[in-house]
């Protein structure tokens, strides 16, 4: 088995395992039970997830913040800590879909939660193994009372389901079982989940029948452990992989052989005797929640190397053991380990208090946490849409550092970044304890003091920007049809300040090189400025039947200039119909509440092409939290549903004006984070005019309407002087 064990493998004196308790918010009862999984997670089903929170069975999307509590029952005493979803997997039929009501069997199903464990309050997870058919299994209730043990047998394994029949004396499995853990003695291990069970026939008022030997009794089915871990590597997530043979030295040589021959080095160098060596491999296994194959002898150096790369935590763990006792073999440890994919920023210890500060800020500042991500990481791609935090950290945690600096020091990684951008949202208890976190990370990573604190200063002053309100400016251009090919134009700019009308004939029609013109004009009258230097806002107010007018296309082409000078490519360029918007000004305070949650809102995509524009209607007005709709469909309905997302107040819709389906635009868009919309289309129609155009087919169309701008009052049909 190797010196380092993989947590759990190796049964303990317990005849059970630990039973969690996953609650009701709403009234404290037990809504299902859990598997203990890691040092501060749980693993139940997302079932019992929704009922806990007072969802619907089969509620698809991810609960986001919402908080619950799990208990945990010890050898002495039962804790209660406070948990958030961090992976989700949602119920689905073998097809995909969601599952409807009355169904008996699904897939996934399946919940993470992070909870708040204490320091020295860790959790010790049970070992697991696959299920076997004809195995004796045991389930307890949720609630983890000793006396509601239901004895089963493992009848079936049909792929992913394992049929589970119960002996006809004893308890039986019924609500509060699901998410539980199935325990099989003679392997001493956890093999599966409680899922649903199998209820008596009813008659059609809901009154149980009498009694038939025909009837099916007392059998359940679960989720079995080797699906679990099919389920869990599908959410990449390393914290939660199977570590299994994590010292198996040829695999570790074979996979990253560089890495692997600097590292045996390293340790070498670094802890030469076996009293060292064994010293902090001890260390390490304990900071890493494993065993170790013996307290007197050390593993061979090739094993310990082996570990640090199998291990997506332990080469962290290591160099935070070694880097007060020898720097310079911590800094050949860190740059051995840039050769393999496989280890990750932080060590366990580092993970876990990061978790526990996140947990004390305030919900206001987490729901800000992409818009954080999105400054502090503008250099690269963060998905930030959709998904949970766990999964948002998991991405940042993967990312490497700001380039280097001229002597070779490395640079302060993604992550730190965006800590140090959410701090200066918190108050000052909670900002000084993140950056404590962060100028621990930066000791343990030899990053040079100098650069955190560019960086924190950076945040500092975005911090002040949000404080002072400074916004983006931005150029306002009604545009309205004339003659045939010619259009009439106003035109606003707005620093910061409100509208300011700056055309002076808008009775005079343009063609659309010239309207081009006098806008650009317009724009390189405004300087970027101290606070935002980017490049200025344009947003086109057209009515209704010019959404898809092409002003982002439009051309300067002034005789004998150098570059073309096209809208679209240089400015961030969005459209908005205050026609639409106030059409029903019902909708106005549902737009407000939408732009509100743009950084944490939802997304929704149309892509039927039988779309019926109405069901898209319905669908909003019972999604609340949506604040942006893709719509990928032919030209007809298309425009149609796009006029029904902007007048109930949809503050952001993507389309593409071209006719190919499905569009590349909406596929691409869909990595953009919503507030960077304005910008990643600019981008997109630049590529898309350039030598990339092959790559880049489509026509955006971005429909941005900002709940916190004014808009001067228009006049479509006749456009008039006064603002």
């Amino acid at each position: 088995m190797g010196w380092f064990i993989p947590a759990g493998a190796v049964p303990g004196d317990e005849a059970r395992p630990r039973v969690a308790s996953v609650r009701r918010t709403s009234d404290g009862k037990t809504a299902g039970g859990a598997v203990v999984l890691g040092v501060d997670a749980v693993l139940t089903c997302a079932h019992v997830v929704n009922d806990a929170l007072g969802r619907a069975m089969f509620e698809t999307r991810p609960p986001g913040l919402e908080e619950l509590f799990v208990e945990v029952k010890g050898a002495r005493r039962t804790e209660r800590y406070p948990a958030r979803v961090a992976h989700w997997i949602p119920a689905r039929t073998r097809d995909g879909e969601a599952v409807p009501d009355g169904d008996g069997e699904w897939l996934g199903d399946l919940a993470v939660l992070r909870i708040d464990a204490p320091p020295g309050g860790a959790l010790t997870p049970d070992r697991r193994a696959a299920m076997v058919p004809g195995r004796r299994v045991r389930a307890w209730h949720g609630s983890g009372r000793g006396a509601t043990f239901a004895d089963l047998r493992v009848a079936a394994l049909d792929g992913p389901i394992g049929y589970l029949d119960g002996e006809s004396t004893g308890m039986a499995v019924g609500p509060g079982y699901s998410g539980g853990p199935l325990w099989c003695e003679e392997d001493g291990a956890v093999v599966g989940l409680v899922t649903a069970h199998f209820m008596p026939p009813h008659a059609a008022d809901g009154a149980p029948l009498p009694h038939s030997p025909q009837h099916m009794i007392r059998r359940s089915w679960g989720i079995p452990w080797q699906q679990v871990e099919v389920e869990l590597r599908r959410l990449d997530a390393p914290d939660l992989c199977d570590l299994s043979g994590t010292s198996r030295v040829e695999d570790a040589r074979a996979a990253d052989p560089e890495a692997f021959g600097m590292l045996v080095e390293a340790i070498g160098n670094a802890l030469p005797s076996p009293y060292s060596l064994g010293d902090v491999a001890r260390q390490l296994a304990l900071a890493c929640d494993v065993g170790q194959g013996s307290p007197v002898s050390p593993p061979p150096i090739e094993e310990f190397a082996a570990f640090l790369l199998r291990h997506p935590r332990a080469l962290a763990a290591c160099t935070e053991i070694l880097r007060p006792r020898n720097p310079a073999a911590t800094n050949r440890m860190l740059v051995a380990g840039r050769f393999s994919k496989t280890p990750l920023l932080l060590s366990p210890r580092e993970r876990h208090r990061l978790h526990q500060l996140l947990r004390k800020v305030d919900r206001s500042v987490l729901e800000r946490i992409p818009e954080a991500v999105r400054e502090a990481a503008k250099r690269v791609a963060v998905p930030t849409d959709g998904g949970t935090l766990d999964i948002l950290l998991d991405k940042l945690e993967k990312l490497s550092g700001d380039g280097h600096s001229d002597d070779g020091e490395p640079r302060v990684p993604a992550l730190l970044r965006v800590v140090e951008y959410v701090a200066v949202l918190c108050p000052p208890p909670r900002q000084a304890e993140l950056r404590l976190w962060s100028d621990g990370v930066r000791v343990r990573l030899g990053i040079p003091e100098a650069a955190l604190r560019e960086r924190r200063s950076d945040a500092q002053d975005w911090g002040r920007m949000l404080r002072g309100g400074v916004p983006r400016k931005r150029v306002l251009v009604q545009v309205a049809r004339a003659e045939r090919g010619r259009h009439r134009l106003r035109i606003w700019c707005d620093e910061g300040t409100g509208p300011r009308q700056v055309s002076a004939d808008s009775a005079a029609s343009h063609t659309a090189s010239q309207a081009a013109r006098e806008l650009l004009r317009v724009l390189e009258s405004l300087t970027p400025s101290a606070q935002d230097g980017g490049r200025p806002l344009v947003e086109v107010l057209v009515d209704r039947a010019d959404l898809n007018l092409p002003v982002d296309e439009w051309a300067a082409q002034v005789p004998g200039e150098i570059v073309p000078g096209v809208l679209g490519v240089e400015f961030p360029l969005v459209v908005h119909c205050p026609e639409l918007l106030r059409r029903h000004e019902r909708f106005l305070p549902d737009w407000r509440e939408r732009w509100r949650q743009l950084d944490s809102g939802k997304t929704l995509v149309v892509a039927d092409p039988a779309q019926d524009p109405h069901q898209v209607y319905y669908e909003l007005m019972g999604r609340l939290d949506t604040v942006r709709v893709s719509v990928d469909v032919p030209q007809g309905p298309r425009d149609a549903i796009v006029q029904i997302c902007l007048a109930v107040g949809i503050p952001v819709v993507v389309w593409d004006r071209g006719r190919d389906t499905p569009s590349h635009v909406t596929q691409h868009m869909a990595e953009v984070a919503t507030r960077e919309l304005p910008d990643g289309v600019r981008v997109y129609r630049a590529n898309a005019r350039g030598t990339r155009a092959p790559e880049f087919p489509g026509r955006p169309v971005l429909a941005w309407a900002d709940a916190d701008r004014t808009v001067p009052r228009l006049h479509l049909s006749e456009p008039q002087e006064s603002a």
